[in-house]
This record gives structure tokens, C-alpha cells and sequence, in this order.
């Protein structure tokens, strides 16, 4: 552990680096805790974090091996991050492997849900998202079809972005709008 801090970084992680600060920028918008009432928690942004960052993987998953690699570099970064705020938190090292195998557990867990609902629609991504998210089961949460909205708006934007622009460490997120109950 004490190696990493006078290790250097590669140029492509660097870009990893960048392109998850984007992700997590584009999961803090102010409008996914306060209009669509995601809760300003830990488990919320982890949440959030998840949702955004999906849609950058599932961008990629159709790419070359350097996509996937670059990808894979993003992924490795945010469970970095993961790490690094259990021990801000206080986690002992007996418990943050623990910790980090069930937020992988997680992460996968919503990536198989997000993809089983894609391929059913929209109002199924609601639900699911609603489950995730807001813990329902039901996906009786109205938000949940906003979310939904949003990230078919992440996969239009993206689709618009080469891979190009992410080897060079930009990416762009569409701005999340006021919910607004219909």
C-alpha cells in the first residue's frame, strides 16, 4: 500500500482519472437530490455514482480492446475512490475488502438489472431504477421515469462522443432538468 504513493501514474490512467471525476460531477448535479428527491447520502451518491457511470460502460462495451481497457481503468478508479472513502470514513482494513466486494456485488447487480430493463423499455428501466434508487419495489416513485428519461438522454449524448474524445479524457453528460410531475 504505502508503494502506490511513490508510484507514478500512466498517462491512461491519468484519463481514467478525468473521466471518472466527470462521472462523478455529472451524479453530484444538484437536481437528481433536490428535485428528484435521491437521498444527499452516502448510499445516494453511491447510488447516483452507479447510474451515471453505467452509461459511460455501457457506451463502451461495443468498442475495441482499448475502449474496453480505458473502461476497465475508469472502473478501477472508481472502486479506488470507494476505497479511499471507507478509510475517510474511519472502516478498519479488516473490513474494507468486505465492504468493496459487496459494492461490487452491487454494482453488478444494478448493471444486469439496468440492461434486462433497457431491453424491455422505458417504463421498465423506471421501475428498476425505482428500485435501486428509491428502494421500491412497485416503482410507484414518478421520479423514477424522469431518471429513466435521463439516462436514454446520457446515451444519446454519448453516442455522439468518440472514443477518441474519451482516450483524451472528455466526456460529457447531458444536464439533468427540474422533474416535473405529469
Amino acid at each position: 500500500m504505502i508503494f502506490k504513493l511513490f508510484q507514478k501514474q500512466s498517462r491512461k490512467e491519468d484519463i481514467a482519472d478525468d473521466l471518472y471525476r466527470q462521472i462523478v460531477a455529472a451524479a453530484r448535479q444538484t437536481e437528481f437530490y433536490l428535485s428528484y428527491g435521491v437521498e444527499d447520502t452516502v448510499t445516494g451518491r453511491f447510488e447516483m455514482i452507479i447510474l451515471v457511470a453505467y452509461t459511460f460502460f455501457h457506451r463502451l462495451k461495443q468498442e475495441d480492446e482499448d475502449a474496453r481497457e480505458l473502461g476497465q481503468l475508469v472502473f478501477n478508479r472508481f472502486f479506488q475512490d470507494m476505497d479511499d472513502s471507507l478509510r475517510e470514513q474511519g472502516v478498519g482494513d479488516l473490513s474494507i475488502p468486505k465492504k468493496i466486494k459487496k459494492m461490487a456485488q452491487s454494482f453488478y447487480g444494478h448493471v444486469e438489472a439496468y440492461d434486462a430493463a433497457r431491453e424491455k423499455g422505458t417504463d421498465a428501466l423506471a421501475i428498476a431504477l425505482a428500485r435501486n434508487i428509491y428502494a421500491l419495489e412497485d416503482g410507484s416513485r414518478p421520479e423514477a421515469a424522469g431518471l429513466a428519461a435521463y439516462v436514454e438522454a446520457c446515451e444519446e449524448k454519448l453516442k455522439l462522443q468518440s472514443v477518441e474524445d474519451f482516450s483524451k479524457g472528455r466526456l460529457h453528460f447531458p444536464e439533468i432538468e427540474p422533474f416535473q410531475a405529469v
